[in-house]
């Protein structure tokens, strides 16, 4: 069927699409979690459960596709992460251990697809390519002082770093999802959709050498180049047009159950790196045709993967259970995470729409000996802003532009590594996005 060959055509560019972001080092800073997916996610903060003016809809709420046009978007963001860690207070001979450093990696290009054609008045599919990440960071400071690793069997006398490994320390993970999506009208106001999501993975962990000792498989915990792994999931959704001037939205996406890092299986508890089960509620309101007023609340539920949710300490007193084991050390994201989002839309004119938004999210952790140490490797935001804008041509395309701003703050705790010091991390993200759509 014409429908059919024309959906293979797109799930190629999509699978381009794919690997132009899986080439590149991005997934930077910024919060394990995009603020959104497309360009009115993007400029709404991620208000977009129950909004459907784009074809991104495997990536929120699969449901709302039949609410879209027929119509091929491909955008690409401009991401601009900073990241500063720091410790001091460590004393004695650990003092040449206090540092204070910039993450290496500030821009990323990270490019995004979606498609979506309506097979019948009931009956809408599409695809979605987009990204997770906040998993990239690459700190080159070191003591400056021969034979102070904490591993010489690995690194000779190599000056350490300041995880006590040698070389720069760091983590590289591109988090890639292909949502094939197909919706269904219910009833004339009632939609339900289902999206398999089909990930794909690639880590690097580098300059950790000095922890090695503590894991279950020390060979396999840093530097070993990058490593892949697959997973699979499901997102389901539901889409209500309930008034003229109300729209509501439910979206629940399971845990992306991956393969185990076999490279890395001695870093990761339980040897993976599943992404955590969410979802999402939301609503929109027009008070007139110009306006749209959207909010959602979503879950994420962090503290249900080990490779996240476990403590720092796990691994780190005598006869504990090493890192790479069920209860092994993590990251110490012990908490589900509940974000809050609210994005507005106006249209100014026939050719050009507004958008803004805000979105809260206390992070996983607190000001505790959890917030830093590995943390200092991976920040999560509390506090984001988009604006954008998209302007419409004569032939029905369209152009969008948005900008995102992630608010910079400071997490401080103890170190896990260095009783009596403390460290700190300090965050800030920068983001464009371009975008077209094309109308079908």
């Amino acid at each position: 069927m014409q429908w059919l060959k024309v959906l293979s055509q797109r799930v190629l560019v999509a699978a381009f699409s794919l690997m132009c972001v899986f080439s590149s080092d991005v997934f930077a800073g910024g919060g394990y979690f995009s603020l959104g997916y497309g360009h009115v996610a993007k400029q709404m903060a991620g208000a977009v459960t129950a909004v459907a003016e784009d074809a991104y809809a495997g990536a929120s709420n699969p449901a709302k596709l039949t609410a879209t046009s027929d119509q091929l978007e491909v955008g690409v963001e401009f991401f601009n992460p900073h990241r500063k860690a720091k410790r001091e207070g460590a004393a004695g001979s650990s003092a040449i251990y206090n540092f204070s450093s910039n993450s290496r990696n500030s821009l990323f290009l990270i490019p995004d697809f979606a498609y979506s054609q309506q097979l019948s008045n009931n009956v809408t599919v599409g695809v979605t390519a987009y990204a997770n990440g906040g998993l990239n960071s690459e700190y080159t400071d070191t003591t400056g002082i021969a034979a102070t690793n904490g591993n010489p069997a690995v690194c000779g006398a190599s000056p350490g770093n300041f995880f006590t490994g040698c070389g720069e320390a760091g983590f590289d993970l591109a988090q890639l999802i292909i949502a094939p999506t197909i919706a269904w009208k219910v009833s004339p106001n009632h939609s339900i959709g289902v999206s398999p999501l089909f990930a794909l993975q690639r880590f690097e962990a580098f300059g950790l050498q000095g922890v090695a000792p503590l894991s279950k498989y020390p060979s396999k915990f840093s530097n070993n180049g990058h490593d892949v792994s697959l997973g699979a999931g499901v997102r389901v959704g539901w889409y209500g047009e309930v008034a003229p001037w109300l729209t509501l939205g439910a979206a629940y996406s399971s845990k992306v159950y991956m393969q185990e890092f076999n490279d890395y299986k001695g870093l990761f508890a339980e040897g993976s790196f599943d992404i955590p089960a969410n979802y999402s509620i939301g609503a929109a309101i027009r008070p007139n045709e110009d306006w749209i007023i959207a909010l959602d609340i979503q879950r994420i539920e962090f503290a249900e993967v080990k490779a996240l949710s476990n403590s720092v300490l796990a691994s780190l007193s005598p006869g504990a259970p090493p890192i790479g084991s069920e209860a092994g050390s993590a990251f110490g994201w012990k908490k589900n995470q509940t974000n809050y989002k609210l994005g507005i839309s106006y249209l100014a004119s026939p050719q050009l729409t507004l958008r803004a938004g805000y979105a809260y999210g206390k992070r996983p952790n607190d000001n505790d000996i959890d917030a830093t140490t590995l943390s200092v490797l991976t920040p999560n935001p509390i506090h984001q802003l988009a604006l954008g804008l998209s302007w419409k041509t004569p032939q029905g395309n369209e152009l969008h532009v948005g900008f995102e701003h992630f608010i910079k703050e400071t997490y401080r705790g103890p170190s896990a590594l260095f009783p009596g010091a403390r460290e700190s991390v300090t965050p800030y993200v920068n983001a464009l996005h371009v975008a077209y759509t094309w109308a079908l």
